[in-house]
C-alpha cells in the first residue's frame, strides 16, 4: 500500500467573502468563477460520504504530479458548488481520469481545445438529479454543472493545468469549464453505456471521454433510421478532426427522437457502429497535398481518386449514448483521437463493492 498523501493546507483568513473570493483569483486557484470557501466544517461534509481516509491518494495528476487526495478533491468540490451527495461520483470520475489510458497528461497539455466529459449511468444520476434530458450538455442543473467544475479546479489546482502555463489550449472550450452529463437510460432503445461494457443496471459508473464540445447534427426531414445514419455519418466525417488524422474513439450523443427512428427501424447499437464506421468518412482527394501524403504514409491510405478516410480504425471504437429531450437534435463529440482512450470506474467503496445508493455511505451524525 501507498504512504498517504500530505494533508492539504490550511489557514485562517478573517475577512469578508469579497475579501476570500478575491484572494482565491489573484492566486489562480479558480477557474475565474467565484467560489465557495472550502471551510473545515464544510470539507468535512464532503468526507462524509465516503468511507475512504482523508489523506488517501484517489490519483496522481499531470502535468504538476500533484497528488489527489481525497481531503483536496473534497476541498475543490466545495468550491465548485457541490453538494456532499456529489462527491461519490467526483471521486470515481477522477479515478477514471487517473488511469494511463486515458493519457490526462497529453489531455492536459495539448494545443487541442480537449476535456474531459463525464458521463454517468446506473441510479445515482438520478438520485442527485444529474440532468440527462433537455440542455444535459448546458446549463441549469446544479449537479451537472458543479461535479464537472468540482473535477476541472482538481486538474488546475492539484494537477497544475493552467492556462497558457500547464494547458497550453490554442483557443480553449466552454467545456473545459464544466462537461457533466447522465445518460438518458429511460428513452434510450438500447442498452445504456455501463450495460453494454457488463455491467448490470443497477451499478453507478462514471465513465470519461477526452473529447471536444458537442457538434451538433440537426436532421428534422429523414423519416428513416437510415436517413438519420446517413447525415449524422456526413457530419463526423469531417475534416479537421483529430479522429480523422489519427482515428481513436470518439461519441455519438444521439438525442432521444433520432434513437428512436434509428431503432424503430431496426438497428441496434452494434449495427449502428457498422453503418457508421462504413460511412463517416471524407475524400482523401478533398485534403491539402501535405496533409494527404501525411495520410498515405502514416495511416496507409491508397492514393487515388476515389480512397475516403475512416475516422476509426473499427466500428467498435466508436461509443454511442442516448442523451437529450425532445427535438431532432444530435451531436457528436471528436475525441484528442488515439492519444486517449474512455475509461471508466464504478462508484464503489473502499473494498470495491458496489455503490448502489449515496446515502448508503453518509456517515452517522
Amino acid at each position: 500500500m501507498s504512504a498517504p498523501g500530505p494533508a492539504a493546507a490550511t489557514f485562517v483568513f478573517p475577512g469578508a467573502y469579497a475579501e476570500i473570493d478575491a484572494l482565491y483569483q489573484e492566486r489562480g486557484w479558480t477557474d475565474g468563477l467565484p467560489i465557495v470557501p472550502p471551510t473545515e466544517a464544510a470539507v468535512r461534509a464532503f468526507l462524509d460520504f465516503t468511507d475512504r481516509e482523508p489523506r488517501d491518494v484517489v490519483g496522481v495528476l499531470p502535468p504538476r504530479q500533484g497528488e489527489a487526495t481525497v481531503e483536496r478533491i473534497a476541498a475543490n468540490a466545495v468550491m465548485a458548488g457541490c453538494r456532499p451527495e456529489y462527491f461519490p461520483v467526483i471521486l470515481a470520475a477522477l479515478e477514471a481520469l487517473a488511469d494511463p489510458l486515458f493519457n490526462l497528461d497529453s489531455i492536459q497539455a495539448t494545443t487541442h481545445p480537449v476535456a474531459p466529459l463525464l458521463v454517468v449511468n446506473g441510479p445515482i444520476a438520478r438520485e442527485i438529479g444529474l440532468n440527462a434530458g433537455y440542455n444535459a450538455f448546458g446549463q441549469g442543473v446544479r449537479a451537472n454543472v458543479t461535479i464537472g467544475r468540482a473535477v476541472r479546479l482538481v486538474l488546475m489546482n492539484v494537477g497544475g493545468g493552467l492556462p497558457g502555463t500547464g494547458d497550453r489550449a490554442t483557443q480553449g472550450s466552454p467545456a473545459k469549464i464544466a462537461y457533466c452529463v447522465a445518460e438518458n437510460e429511460a428513452e434510450n432503445p438500447w442498452e445504456p453505456l455501463s450495460v453494454e461494457a457488463g455491467l448490470a443496471p443497477d451499478v453507478s459508473c462514471v465513465t470519461a471521454f477526452g473529447c471536444e464540445g458537442p457538434h451538433n447534427i440537426q436532421d428534422h426531414y429523414s423519416a428513416t433510421g437510415e436517413g438519420v445514419l446517413r447525415t449524422v455519418a456526413g457530419a463526423m466525417g469531417q475534416a479537421g478532426s483529430n479522429n480523422l488524422l489519427g482515428g481513436g474513439w470518439p461519441l455519438l450523443s444521439l438525442g432521444p427522437e433520432h434513437a428512436a427512428t434509428i431503432a424503430r427501424d431496426g438497428f441496434s447499437k452494434r449495427q449502428v457502429k457498422e453503418f457508421l464506421f462504413e460511412h463517416a468518412r471524407f475524400p482523401l482527394a478533398r485534403l491539402g497535398a501535405d496533409y494527404r501524403r501525411y495520410q498515405i504514409a502514416r495511416r496507409g491510405a491508397v492514393d487515388a481518386p476515389d480512397t475516403m478516410l475512416p475516422i476509426v480504425r473499427a466500428a467498435e471504437d466508436i461509443s454511442v449514448i442516448v442523451v437529450g429531450g425532445a427535438g431532432k437534435h444530435s451531436a457528436w463529440q471528436p475525441t484528442f483521437g488515439d492519444g486517449t482512450r474512455p475509461t471508466r470506474r464504478l462508484l464503489a467503496r473502499r473494498d470495491g463493492t458496489p455503490l448502489r445508493r449515496v446515502a448508503d455511505l453518509r456517515r452517522p451524525a
